[in-house]
């Protein structure tokens, strides 16, 4: 009976920590300002609960972080089998930069050693990611041959860096066009 109580809490926490992603990250996205009692609010789960996960701001700020990371690491392959190379290319790149102007509109709250060590751990998953896209796109005579993942990444840092909203992803989509052109 203990094993079964045991594996239910397990399964009922690991449950919860999914509804706090769930909601963590758009909410971040929102309002980096937002309070970690409104995001367990929205998660439906009690703030202890949420502080059982994640004891500080920045502890659920870098689980979020990486998360995102590890899920857009993970669909390259996808984002290739939509689209054609090239398309692939600006997709994933897009969602990078998503990911990355939420990471950088929190501010202070990522500046920090644990950050750093985040995105060190992070930054090989990316590069790898970009190599596999870099590949297809060269294998279709969309991109000049032997750029580099971490010279691509740099190039593409502009993107983080676009202000939020439409006028930004309008911008960012003709500054990614410049960029493309830029790799062929």
């Amino acid at each position: 009976m203990a094993e079964h109580r045991t594996a239910a809490t397990r399964a009922d926490a690991q449950l919860n920590r999914e509804r706090i992603f769930a909601v963590a990250y758009a909410a971040f996205a929102e309002d980096p300002r937002v309070s970690l009692n409104a995001i367990a609010k929205l998660a439906g789960v009690g703030a202890g609960t949420l502080y059982r996960h994640f004891p500080t701001r920045e502890d659920l700020i870098l689980a979020v972080y990486r998360q995102e990371v590890r899920s857009l690491v993970a669909s390259v392959h996808d984002v290739l089998a939509e689209n054609p190379p090239i398309e692939a290319l600006r997709v994933w790149f897009l969602r990078l930069a998503d990911l990355l102007r939420v990471k950088h509109g929190l501010g202070d709250a990522l500046q920090t050693a644990a950050v750093q060590d985040a995105v060190n751990e992070t930054y090989a998953p990316v590069t790898e990611a970009i190599g596999v896209l870099l590949r297809a796109c060269e294998d279709a005579g969309e991109v000049r041959p032997g750029l580099g993942p971490d010279d691509v990444l740099v190039f593409m840092g502009f993107l983080w860096r676009v202000p939020p909203g439409e006028a930004g992803e309008r911008q960012s989509r003709r500054l990614l066009d410049l960029a493309i052109r830029g790799l062929r």
